[in-house]
């Protein structure tokens, strides 16, 4: 699931932990975008909120920014202005009070003030999630709390963040979920999977990607080329070479049409068409005309 732990970082994972595109004032969203000035922060009306000068820019979450700066990660708040100074190798978005950060090749956690609270010492981690996070130690995963103690031992070849209470990770080549006590709720059985959101799951069984409810079951079956989560009732699916959206019924509402397309969020979407990035709603029309070279969603 390296693939997918990579499109997390990089991309992207959301977003589903009140990470994705966190509301501002007045409530128009701040979304981080690339243009010639480098890397930005745009609201719902493609108005830049921040201008655009840093190397890589993350979303919001809990007032903080993580951007990049000479070569180095720190934070930033709304206004633009430095809150945590560039000092990271690596560093994710705040969640659970918490951000995830990787300094002399192993991560740890730190507050809004930049104090490690959990200090280095893994070799890969993800952030935390209702009040657990995936770590690797010594070649496996397992879960933390905030204290940084093992909840769940490191005995997982994979593991993904919490989301609806389970879990996904990896066992003897498969994916399946567990609960917060690590016992499992859905057996490993699929070659890749992501996380619950909306009472459903993206799934690959076989070539296939198709979504399963809690049980297991599948409730969209295997039919697509790739699938990403529900958000907002609709989830972007990837089939004959193009991304659109369907509902919980696998019905398409917007037909596929897009070289590359998220979640949407607060409304809106972006996609990709003609090779850079704007924002559609949920009728499929761009509120955003495409302008942007890269966007960051999760």
């Amino acid at each position: 699931m390296k693939y997918l732990k990579n499109a997390f970082i990089a991309v992207s994972c959301l977003f589903l932990f009140s990470v994705s595109a966190e509301t501002g004032s007045e409530n128009m969203i701040i979304v981080p975008v690339k243009t010639d000035g480098g890397w930005g922060y745009i609201n719902s009306s493609g108005t830049y909120a921040v201008s655009p000068r840093f190397d890589r820019a993350w979303l919001f979450s809990e007032g903080r920014a993580p951007v990049k700066i000479g070569g180095y990660w720190g934070y930033i708040d709304k206004t633009g202005n430095c809150v945590i100074s560039p000092q990271f190798d690596r560093a994710w978005w705040f969640s659970d009070g918490l951000a995830l950060v990787k300094t002399s090749g192993r991560w740890g956690y730190i507050d809004r003030s930049g104090n490690f609270i959990i200090s280095p010492q893994f070799d890969d981690a993800l952030v935390f999630s209702e009040g657990r996070a995936p770590v690797k130690s010594a070649g496996f995963w397992g879960y933390i709390d905030k204290t940084g103690r093992f909840v769940i031992s490191p005995k997982f070849e994979d593991a993904l963040v919490f989301s609806e209470g389970v879990a996904a990770v990896k066992s003897g080549g498969r994916w399946g979920f567990i609960d917060k006590s690590g016992n499992y709720t859905i057996s490993p059985q699929f070659d890749r999977t992501c996380w619950f959101s909306e009472g459903v799951a993206p799934v690959k069984s076989g070539w296939k990607w198709g979504y399963i409810n809690k049980s297991g079951n599948f409730v969209i079956n295997p039919q697509f080329d790739h699938a990403w989560w529900f958000s907002e009732g609709l989830a972007s699916v990837y089939k004959g070479g193009k991304w659109g959206y369907i509902n919980k019924s696998g019905n398409y509402v917007i037909n596929p049409d897009f070289l590359e397309a998220w979640w949407f969020s607060n409304g809106l979407a972006p996609v990709k068409k003609g090779w850079k990035w704007g924002f559609i709603n949920k009728s499929g029309n761009f509120v955003i005309e495409p302008r942007f070279y890269d966007v960051f969603v999760y």
